[in-house]
């Protein structure tokens, strides 16, 4: 699967039985439709979370295209005030793009990883510092 950003091969990674495909080149992370809650691992809060994904049209960021059906996807806000992130999503509902950091930011803002277990798991894979160290 090619990354939506830079075009590059993606490689695909485990994370708590979860298959994540990542970008070397930017650290792009692609989570297909059902891997979200997979790696949150409460069904419900990830339904929250996914449903209060608001829908934006703004410019700035070109479109990008899904890396599984090929259609452009959408820009999707989480949060609020200060703390929104944009992330794309496919309007199929193949899966969301987060551009380098922004599942991180995602997990914490939301308080969705309260033992700081996913946290910990992305820094292990990913080789990014946490908060938690």
């Amino acid at each position: 699967m090619d990354c939506p950003v830079c075009k590059n091969a993606m490689i695909v990674m485990e994370l708590v039985e979860v298959e994540i495909d990542y970008c070397q080149n930017c650290e792009g992370i692609w989570l297909d439709k059902g891997e979200m809650e997979m790696l949150l691992g409460d069904e419900a809060k990830s339904r929250e979370l996914i449903g209060s994904f608001r829908k934006v049209k703004r410019g700035g960021e070109e479109a990008r295209k899904c890396p599984i059906c090929d259609k452009k996807m959408e820009k999707a806000d989480i949060g609020e005030g200060e703390a929104v992130l944009t992330i794309d999503r496919c309007v199929r509902g193949d899966g969301l793009w987060f551009d380098k950091g922004e599942l991180n930011e995602i997990v914490d803002k939301a308080k969705l990883d309260e033992n700081n277990k996913i946290k910990e798991l992305l820094a292990d894979m990913f080789g990014h510092k946490t908060d938690t160290a």
